[in-house]
């Protein structure tokens, strides 16, 4: 074949302080892009996400209303994904957390699940497919409010 010069392995001049002072320099880079309220939901949620659209000139609001499925990535990475069922279709959306285009993200209605994925609501149908079953409060399941007795 060839013959290769004798050339060294390749070696990161970087030292373990100098990649610590790259680190906490883009930790300081990377805290002023978080957001400022932080926002307070989780798989199985119903929740609905503010998003700045624009479009030519004008900037507009669009309400995407739906279940939160997954969660993923930490620090400015974090994502999570919503699905709803529109006209008979499934749609999901992908939206970072700490995008300056999600306005805000409320929640309707706090969701029990016992998965950090619900991809299987993808196969349900109908009612099934967008439902979760609801946070009960402080009372436990067997337990019945107790009334006073006049």
């Amino acid at each position: 074949m060839g013959n290769r010069p004798n050339t060294p392995p390749l070696q990161h001049s970087t030292t373990p302080i100098e990649r610590f002072m790259n680190q906490a320099l883009l930790d300081k880079i990377e805290s002023e892009q978080y957001r400022k309220i932080a926002v307070d939901f989780g798989v199985g949620d119903t929740v609905r996400v503010h998003t700045k659209v624009v479009e030519g000139e004008k900037e507009r609001i669009q309400v995407f209303t739906g279940v939160v499925i997954g969660r993923r990535g930490h620090g400015l990475n974090e994502m999570f994904t919503v699905r709803r069922i529109s006209y008979g279709e499934g749609v999901e959306r992908v939206f970072p957390i700490h995008s300056p285009r999600v306005e805000k993200v409320e929640v309707e209605r706090k969701g029990a699940v016992r998965r950090a994925k619900l991809t299987y609501l993808r196969k349900r149908l109908g009612k099934g497919a967008t439902l979760v079953k609801e946070k009960e409060g402080r009372l436990g399941a067997g337990a019945a409010p107790k009334t006073a007795k006049p």
